[in-house]
């Protein structure tokens, strides 16, 4: 157990380091009832207490500075000063100190000895392989070998810059050859580290360590791409945030267990216990979690997030720790969420611009933690560094905390300046909880349905062949002229929430496209040829300029698609609709040969599905979208997108008359039992729509490409695999059913590449099972 709280003392700390994780540091410390004279060496413009000049990583100079200040404590912030010895120097010096030995901080200052520690001690990590400047052939052949993407690690310590996660094998041996090559991370880069690459969740797992256990911290995701949508080279960090959602506490326990015990229990066998920090950076694969990473120290932004929940006595716990007597019991944390953000200067993280005059506009209580400035002899700040100021916000969850560190970054003022805009977005992603979430519950829309279609029908005659539940209304025109029993096809859609998002970026050209080719397709899944099409615009004001673009795309897709626009209606009704926010809907009406309507009542087990690409989401699932995407700006291309995340979005629902004209109107018609329109409800809900009775069907997910914006979302929204493929079309827009033996005929006359997608199946009647 601790020395009891009532018998502690006040302590003198000296803190080592100038940076933003320095300045948190020295906050935490300041903040104790114990905290006597505090010194930050070599500090900057903003940490508290007094400055002194020292070179961190010159263990004699430390201990020379700590002895005339009469230190108690000794906190080492940079990884410099822990790879130098300047802890080792200290503890032979009598002066007690929190940060790793030099011994211990070769999990850090060497990837390839950390790579050796973790296989004697049965720590996950990722396949890799080690080489030095001499090797540079054998490495570039290890990576063609390898045949795919590589991540490129210096071996030494590179400020959090020395890692390139290539996204092609040119980019790896590209960054192969400017470490072992260029030296473009100098000794560090000497030699290198290629490891495969992972794909999952990171997660930064921080422990307080006291040679013989690891107390964990809130776990945190860093960003560490200087772009938003994580694009861009490797920074320090620009931000993160604490506690990650997705490592919930039993699993931070659970990682703790395999990832930080066990290295503390390795190190303390070794011989080095390590008495400080031990930080784990893990990704969550498909196949369990991994070590990306070991660091002997506070992470940097890390720190600034997790400091400020710490809801205890910040040198109570650092001195056990150094004094090899912490009790677990000592460490507690506020139920609360932190996140930082990081103002950087122009040039970072390349060549940073210096000595620009910088103005806060804050308050003692705001969590503005400095790194690169500096006080001019008048006490004016001028910036000093690539990482200016990190603006750290608290809140109840991700949200709270995220808007409270934007407003607090909107108050830091220099020339040049740039931020991320996206801090914490996956995290607002993965907390939409699903379609109903967002407003909208597929499952109560089936049962009104359900409720509905017993008044309906009492209106129907002889002359209505298909009614609610069907993709449009079908109704006999025997009388007209031209054809043998000629029928009418109608659909009355809307285009939902994704026209808030298009009003947003300020294109509402593509809505009115979405809504003629959405009811084209409703109305071609019956084989039916459109006639004319109606329409009736909505808003809270009518704006001139807005509804003729709107129309304007109507009219684009009418004239593809070869059927009349006559006009329809806009309604100006201020008090139902919100100030800015528009409203499109419409009415498409086509005619068939009621010989010739689709779906065929041959449907049976056995047949095949044969899927069509879609060109996005087209118009379903945007009220789940806008919330997963809430956080991240339209300009943005997070990986893997190739255009922006607005491109992305905003992409036209397409029609798929002109594609399967021939085939419909042409001799191969009799090879098609149905097709299937893949809007609102997905895969699970649509394509039930037209099976006969007695069965159901099995999809095989895997069968067709998944485009990069829905490998985003199934990524980052944590979602269910039915729960997206029952409110997303997951890049399939329709879908054609046909025999076996037709499979080669159908996909002969449909112009594009097509992918067997699933079966009809017997078993599961009236339903689609995803295996």
């Amino acid at each position: 157990m601790s020395t009891p709280m009532t018998a502690r003392t006040s302590l003198n700390v000296l803190v080592l380091g100038s940076g933003g994780r320095e300045h948190a540091i020295a906050w935490a410390v300041a903040k104790s009832r114990r905290c006597g004279d505090l010194v930050v060496a070599p500090g900057n413009g903003g940490t508290p207490g007094r400055r002194a000049a020292v070179v961190v990583d010159d263990p004699a100079q430390v201990v020379a500075l700590a002895k005339e200040l009469q230190s108690d404590l000794v906190i080492i912030g940079p990884d410099s000063a822990i790879a130098a010895g300047v802890a080792d120097a200290l503890e032979s010096a009598g002066i007690a100190v929190f940060g790793a030995s030099r011994a211990a901080g070769e999990l850090e200052w060497s990837k390839t000895a950390s790579k050796a520690f973790c296989e004697r001690h049965g720590i996950p990590v990722a396949k890799s392989r080690s080489f030095r400047a001499a090797e540079v052939d054998d490495a570039i052949a290890y990576v063609k070998n390898a045949g795919q993407a590589m991540v490129v690690k210096a071996d030494g310590l590179a400020a959090g810059k020395g890692v390139v996660v290539a996204s092609t094998v040119d980019e790896s041996i590209d960054a192969i050859r400017a470490a072992l090559v260029d030296a473009a991370f100098g000794d560090a880069g000497s030699s290198v580290l290629i490891e495969e690459r992972l794909f999952g969740e990171e997660i930064s797992l921080l422990a307080f360590c006291d040679g013989t256990r690891a107390v964990a911290m809130p776990p945190a995701q860093d960003h560490k791409r200087v772009g938003e949508g994580d694009r861009g080279p490797n920074t320090g960090g620009m931000g993160a945030y604490a506690p990650a959602p997705v490592c919930p506490p039993a699993l931070a326990a659970s990682l703790t267990a395999e990832f930080l015990q066990p290295a503390i229990d390795g190190c303390a066998a070794e011989g080095r216990p390590l008495r400080g920090v031990l930080y784990a950076g893990l990704i969550l694969t498909a196949t369990g979690p991994k070590l990306l990473e070991y660091n002997c120290r506070f992470g940097d932004p890390e720190t600034q997030a997790i400091l400020p929940l710490l809801d205890a006595d910040f040198l109570d716990i650092v001195e056990d720790c150094a004094l090899g007597r912490l009790d677990p019991a000592l460490v507690r944390w506020h139920d609360q969420t932190a996140c930082t953000v990081v103002l950087a200067s122009e040039g970072y993280p390349g060549s940073p611009r210096d000595d620009v005059s910088l103005r806060i506009d804050g308050t003692e209580d705001d969590l503005l933690f400095h790194a690169g400035t500096e006080r001019a002899a008048d006490g004016a700040l001028r910036t000093s560094g690539g990482r200016v100021v990190s603006a750290t916000g608290i809140g109840a969850d991700v949200a709270a905390a995220r808007m409270r560190a934007y407003e607090l970054a909107g108050r830091v003022n220099f020339a040049g300046s740039h931020m991320r805009r996206d801090i914490g977005w996956r995290a607002i992603a993965r907390s939409t909880g699903g379609y109903a979430a967002s407003g909208v519950d597929i499952d109560e829309g089936n049962r009104a349905v359900d409720l509905l279609k017993s008044s309906v029908a009492k209106t129907q005659g002889a002359s209505v062949l298909a009614g609610v539940g069907g993709f449009g209304g079908v109704f006999d025109i025997s009388a007209l002229k031209g054809m043998d029993h000629p029928v009418l096809v109608a659909s009355t859609d809307g285009v939902g929430t994704k026209v808030a998002l298009a009003a947003q970026a300020g294109r509402l050209r593509g809505v009115g496209m979405d809504l003629v080719n959405h009811c084209i397709n409703d109305v071609l899944v019956q084989n039916a040829k459109p006639l004319f099409f109606l329409d009736y615009i909505a808003s809270s004001k009518i704006i001139a300029e807005q509804v003729a673009d709107i129309v304007a795309g109507m009219s684009q897709a009418c004239v593809e698609n070869g059927l009349s626009l006559l006009g329809g209606e806009t309604a100006e009704m201020p008090g139902v609709y919100h100030d800015g926010h528009v409203d499109v809907a419409g009415t498409l009406v086509g005619i068939a040969e009621r010989s010739r309507l689709l779906p065929r009542p041959t449907i049976a087990a056995g047949d095949l599905l044969l899927a069509i690409a879609s060109s996005g989401p087209h118009t379903s699932g945007y009220s789940l979208l806008r919330r997963i995407f809430a956080a991240l700006p339209l300009d943005t291309m997070p990986e893997p997108l190739d255009v922006s995340l607005g491109d992305a979005l905003l992409e036209p629902h397409r029609s798929y008359l002109p594609l399967l004209r021939d085939l419909l109107d042409g001799p191969s018609f009799s090879t098609v039992k149905a097709l299937v329109h893949i809007t609102g409800g997905g895969l699970l809900e649509n394509i039930p729509r037209v099976l006969p009775d007695g069965v159901g069907v099995d999809i095989s997910i895997g069968s067709w490409p998944v485009p990069p914006l829905f490998r985003l979302i199934r990524d980052v929204s944590g979602l269910a695999t039915d729960e997206l493929h029952r409110t997303l079309n997951m890049g399939i827009g329709m879908i054609v059913i046909c025999a076996p033996t037709d499979l080669s005929t159908v996909q002969a006359a449909i112009n594009e590449e097509t992918w067997v997608v699933g079966s009809v199946v017997e078993n599961h009647p009236g339903t689609v099972v995803l295996r």
